[in-house]
């Protein structure tokens, strides 16, 4: 995080977001996200169709958790803060997909519980935006 974020948001790039652990002023988890668009063509036709060439996105870029913080459904609810900042975001400038690239299997299926979508034969997944609105009205 300290690598990049600070560079990549002060040149306007991304945003990151960092989750202080309780009690202290260490970060323990954080997340990554910039605006971003999906050709048509990459997407498989029942979730492409009716949209345009390029289609606006909100990339979530970074999803990181400190190791001593996992098992603890933390992770889902660090997943749940973006994708409801994903969602504003989206009011705001219009955005059809929540997009992530996993970076292994694990992490895949981690979203995927989570109900993102995966693109076939890919590591990236993407969640629409309506439906993460639904569910966000829905808690």
């Amino acid at each position: 995080m300290k690598e990049h974020a600070n560079g990549s948001d002060l040149r306007g790039i991304t945003r990151t977001f960092a989750w202080p652990e309780f009690d202290t002023t260490e970060v323990i988890g954080y997340y990554t996200l910039m605006a971003h668009t999906i050709r048509r063509e990459s997407l498989p036709r029942s979730i492409g169709r009716g949209t345009p060439q390029e289609i606006p996105a909100v990339l979530l870029a970074k999803l990181a958790l400190a190791k001593q913080a996992h098992g603890q459904g933390l992770g889902g609810a660090l997943l749940a803060d973006a994708a409801e900042r994903a969602c504003v975001a989206a009011q705001n400038v219009g955005a059809k997909f929540l997009v992530v690239d996993a970076l292994h299997e694990r992490a895949a299926a981690f979203y995927e519980h989570h109900g993102f979508t995966r693109i076939p034969e890919t590591l990236r997944l993407l969640q629409k935006i309506s439906a993460i609105a639904k569910a966000l009205d829905g808690a």
